[in-house]
This record gives C-alpha cells, structure tokens and sequence, in this order.
C-alpha cells in the first residue's frame, strides 16, 4: 500500500493483491515508526466507520467495498475529516 498526506486529505493506493486481501476478509496495514511515536494507517474491510486516535487512522470499507471491486471504478472517497481516498494501482507487478 502506497500513502499520501496532503492537507486535510490521506490518499492509499492498493495493488490487486491488496484487494484481494480486503476481499478475503483481511485487513490492510501500514506503519511508520520512529522513536517517541509512530503512524498507523489501517484499511478495515469489516468496519464501517473512518476514525482516529494517537497516531492511528483506521478506515471501516465495509459499505464500499463492492464499490472498490467494480472494474470501472478506480477508487472510493470517504468523506472525513480527514477525507480518505482508496485507489486501485494494478500495474504490471503481479500481472
């Protein structure tokens, strides 16, 4: 999973694996570390809400996961804040 911060706004993108993870029923997870701290980003594909608590941001899919498997769409924004966007990124990789 790719993660980008802008004002306001964190952008994932996920590869086909990913999303077959998250199909299958598995959460997604990314981490930072560093000492004092650290950053969680959390796609949960059971959870329905979008919320955050010291340094950990976990994003419920569930309602928008069917959305997420449609072929003809590239992603799901749920709306925040922060406002949070998943974007399928299937590049040759696994291809």
């Amino acid at each position: 999973m790719k993660v980008r911060f802008t004002p306001g706004r964190v952008r994932a993108r996920i590869d086909d694996l990913e999303l077959a993870a998250l199909t299958r029923g598995e959460a997604l997870e990314t981490r930072v570390e560093w000492p004092g701290g650290g950053w969680t980003l959390t796609l949960d594909p059971h959870g329905d809400t979008l919320g955050g608590n010291a340094g950990h941001l976990s994003v419920g899919l569930r309602a928008r996961l069917p959305d997420l498997l449609d072929p003809a769409q590239e992603g799901v924004t749920l709306g925040g804040p922060p406002r949070v966007t998943v974007e399928k990124d299937f590049g040759p990789q696994h291809g």
